[in-house]
């Protein structure tokens, strides 16, 4: 009898012990997905940071050229100033579909001014702008696939009730809204003197 007592208590021993390893292993992997979550957006940032500081250079330069509708200067630096103080996902990525259209707007204006798609800081900025943005899409989607990983893990048995526990909730991707999927107006006018 004693034998057997004994073997309960080593079996439930054994039982408790693999339950705290395993939830050991879940915490850790929940932590290491929110984590890269998190490792992934500050990526954009980074990519978002550079972009903010380049776009001004770009402004100033095609200032030169042409005369610009103060219109769109403040939409472009209004779109600027959104992304970079966006609270969350979605208030960052209207943000930065407005200033990817507006950047598409500027680097279109060197093929309507031959004197400006010669000159040489132009081409650079351009270049400069284009590689940021190919960045930017790259890194969209790494953060999207780490969002759609964490988002799967979380509802997954039995990681759902450590992320309960946990406080874990759904994380956005960086969507886009189909209203601003539109390229918004940010045509070049000529003052009118």
């Amino acid at each position: 009898m004693e034998f057997i007592a004994i073997g309960a208590v080593v079996f439930i021993a054994f039982m408790l012990v693999a339950v705290i390893v395993i939830g050991i292993q879940i915490y850790n992997a929940l932590l290491a997905v929110s984590e890269n979550v998190n490792k992934s957006w500050a990526n954009i940032d980074v990519i978002l940071k550079q972009r903010y500081d380049e776009l001004p250079q770009l402004i100033k330069l095609c200032e030169q050229y042409v005369d610009y509708e103060a219109e769109m200067i403040e939409k472009i630096m209004s779109a600027r100033e959104k992304m970079v103080q966006g609270r969350d996902v979605k208030e960052k990525a209207a943000g930065f579909n407005e200033v990817t259209a507006g950047i598409k707007g500027l680097l279109a204006v060197g093929e309507a001014y031959p004197e400006l798609k010669a000159n040489t800081n132009f081409m650079q900025i351009q270049t400069r702008l284009s590689s940021l943005e190919e960045a930017l899409a790259d890194r969209r989607e790494f953060y999207n696939d780490s969002v759609n990983v964490f988002n799967t893990r979380i509802q997954q048995i039995p990681d759902v009730f450590f992320a309960n526990r946990l406080g874990y909730k759904r994380k956005q991707m960086f969507e886009v809204k189909s209203e601003e999927k539109v390229v918004p107006d940010l045509t070049i006018k000529r003052r009118r003197e």
